[in-house]
């Protein structure tokens, strides 16, 4: 243990500021291995001979735990006390990093992805309760501001480092770098992280715990594999259709049960949603980071597989969209104190959804580096001015005893918001992509001699869940000789051709949610309704505490 005065110590406590950059850098850590692990994805591909569906498992076996753990977690923060499960968690995350770094194939990889989304389930609501817990509410805005900056750093570091790490030395140093890092955040958070005062003594609800995770692990599982299996059969009787129904109607009894357990700490406790804020943040809050962080895997391979840029220039393409972040993330978060959020709010997912569709039309077969740059800059700039109010807002009434519940619902939504985005565009992308390699497979081997046509054809034929996407790699195998260098230059051909084809619709998805969630901030409270009164809430609150 590293030795501190004990009067510096306290002095370290009772500073919010110190409180923040601790819980950042566990905050930051999570945000960088998710980011660093888009950049890594072709070079992850052709190290390990992974298949596209194997590729978005590693992305999505991570945030499938993610999602399913948040609301468990929210309620162990305040059973146990944040701080003591951010510390457990930080050590989870780390050694988990450990074990992707040194997976000698996809299923262990996935494995170890797996336990990594255990650790940042558990760390993510404490951050978020932490910062409320340790912040008065009128300076809580400009605190988010400088959280949101931390994640904002993160995107600036992930594609230059994540690049940097991948070209000169392996993929694998994208995992192991959260080694150090989280020494770091688990040293500064035994020492200058407080234990916020527990309410009252709080219960798991076992059943809630269950039906929620079995829930949500059938909803995310249906999504994130309905293209592989073509969303029908998986085995016997059992189809993607029953397992999203199945996911539902748990869902349903789930919200029954705790109805009938408002009186029992339950684990929502629905007093939370009494505030129009927080009800409409939980949906804006899924919407924001389904639009940046949905599209994050497409793009990578677009700029890696068929503009044939290195890992380290990739990355470097997407600094000016996360340096404005950056920029902007504390402005948004002094506004949000000054001005309210609703507005700010509005102005930013529109300027967001604008900047993605500028970069949808920049999308082409031979398009340079720079063509992205006027959708990533004015993306950026509605990005970086939504991030902090998202938080603020959402958790600006919300009582102290309930901090660790109502950060583990924002959480879940935010989680769920990365599930969603990633899987739906994912598979999205997977269809549109099948048919575009059958169709230019057919157009491109009429320049082959007869007898190697169907042969071409028919090495496209399979589904785009097996297709490989890796340095080099055209999704399918030639034979040697000179007919073989001609199908190679023509499979070539037909992959950037057709994902292309099918990455520019793909990436309307992400705008028509953002504007969706645009749309939702107007109906949230303007700046004179932004506080209640003192009456309302000690109401709230007493309300609560009796429950």
């Amino acid at each position: 243990m590293i030795p501190v005065a004990p009067g510096r110590l306290e002095k370290l406590r009772a500073n919010p500021w110190a409180v923040l950059v601790t819980v950042s850098l566990g905050f930051f850590m999570t945000l960088l291995d998710t980011a660093i692990v888009n950049v890594a994805i072709p070079a992850l591909t052709t190290g390990l001979g992974a298949s596209l569906n194997e590729v978005l498992w590693v992305l999505n076996g991570y945030t499938l735990v993610f999602a399913v753990l948040l609301l468990v977690s929210g309620r162990l923060g305040d059973m146990y006390g944040q701080r003591r499960v951010f510390v457990l968690s930080l050590a989870v995350f780390v050694l988990a990093s450990l074990a992707c770094g040194i997976a000698q194939n996809p299923e262990q990889l996935i494995g170890a992805r797996i336990v990594q989304g255990v650790g940042a389930a558990a760390m993510m609501p404490q951050t978020l309760a932490l910062v409320t817990a340790v912040f008065p509410e009128e300076r809580r805005g400009a605190a988010f501001g400088a959280w949101s900056a931390v994640a904002g750093l993160a995107a600036v570091l992930a594609p230059t480092v994540g690049g940097a790490l991948v070209t000169y030395a392996s993929w694998r140093w994208v995992f192991l770098l959260n080694l150090p890092i989280g020494v770091v955040a688990f040293v500064m958070a035994l020492l200058v992280v407080p234990e916020p005062r527990r309410h009252e003594r709080q219960s798991l609800d076992p059943l809630g715990v269950l039906l929620s995770t079995l829930a949500l692990t059938a909803v995310t599982y249906g999504l994130i594999e309905g293209q592989r299996y073509d969303w029908g059969r998986i085995r016997g009787f059992v189809g993607i259709p029953l397992v999203l129904a199945v996911g539902a109607a748990l869902f349903a009894v789930f919200l029954f049960v705790q109805r009938a357990r408002q009186d029992r700490q339950p684990l929502i406790p629905f007093v939370l949603f009494r505030d129009r804020d927080f009800a409409v943040m939980t949906f804006v809050t899924a919407a924001i980071v389904f639009g940046s962080t949905g599209l994050l895997l497409p793009l990578m391979i677009y700029l890696q597989s068929v503009l044939g840029l290195s890992a380290v220039t990739t990355g470097l393409t997407l600094v000016p969209m996360t340096v404005v972040i950056l920029l902007l993330a504390p402005l948004g978060g002094t506004l949000a104190d000054r001005v309210g959020g609703k507005y700010l709010l509005f102005g930013g997912l529109v300027v967001m959804a604008g900047g993605l569709l500028i970069m949808d039309l920049a999308v082409q077969v031979d398009s340079g580096r720079w063509a992205l740059l006027p959708g990533l800059l004015v993306a950026g700039a509605g990005t970086g001015m939504v991030f902090a109010p998202m938080n603020a807002v959402a958790m600006r009434r919300v009582p102290p005893e309930l901090s660790g519940a109502a950060a583990g619902i924002i959480s879940t939504s935010r989680q769920l918001g990365i599930t969603v985005g990633t899987a739906g565009i994912g598979a999205l992308l997977q269809n549109r992509l099948s048919g575009a390699l059958a169709d230019e497979a057919v157009r491109r081997s009429a320049s082959l001699p007869p007898g190697l046509r169907e042969e071409f054809v028919h090495r496209f034929g399979s589904s785009a869940a097996d297709l490989r996407v890796g340095v080099g790699e055209t999704g399918a195998s030639t034979p040697g000789g000179a007919d073989g260098a001609r199908m190679r230059e023509l499979a070539d051909e037909v992959f950037t051709h057709a994902f292309v084809s099918a990455l520019r619709p793909t990436l309307l998805l992400p705008v028509a949610v953002v504007l969706a969630g645009a749309l939702g901030t107007l109906l949230l409270r303007g700046r004179k309704q932004d506080s209640p009164a003192p009456e309302d809430a000690g109401s709230d609150t007493a309300r609560t505490t009796a429950s």
